[in-house]
């Protein structure tokens, strides 16, 4: 089918979800994949489910973005900013090395930073990312395959 001289050609359909709430991780992955495969519910899921499969010997550490409310002496400002917070583990015992802490807040054994990060989870709006080493990242053995 030839188009009439000067007629700029119909551009490719493609996929393009626009940014709705904090739903932005949602919105890449389905404008990557070009259709709506994932749903806030789904996604929240896959977090939910990665965190049981944890190697965590096999982690260095976890930073966690975190939503922090914003208070101005006692008064508490509706407004929500990000915080940035460190867990480790250190002689078999995780801590949470949260820099607005006086000190670093035992978590305990594995149970207890997977209660952890599964309250931060549960607040929404939480990104978890792992500290590991090339060799576990390029094996991908921060994942228990069982």
């Amino acid at each position: 089918m030839s188009q009439a001289p000067g007629a700029q050609p119909s551009p490719p359909s493609v996929y393009h979800e626009r940014q709705r709430l904090e739903l932005c991780a949602v919105h890449a992955l389905n404008n990557v994949l070009q259709q709506q495969l994932f749903s806030q519910e789904a996604a929240d899921e896959i977090c939910k489910r990665p965190l049981s499969q944890l190697a965590l010997p096999r982690v260095l550490g976890l930073i966690l973005n975190l939503p922090s409310p914003v208070s101005l002496g006692l008064l508490s400002l509706p407004l929500r900013r990000r915080h940035w917070v460190a867990l480790r583990q250190v002689d078999g015992v995780y801590y949470n090395l949260d820099s607005k802490l006086r000190a670093p807040e035992v978590l305990g054994d594995e149970d207890g930073v997977r209660a952890f990060l599964a309250a931060a989870l549960a607040q929404g709006l939480c990104e978890v990312l792992l500290v590991v080493t090339k060799e576990v990242e390029e094996k991908g053995s921060w994942l228990q395959t069982d």
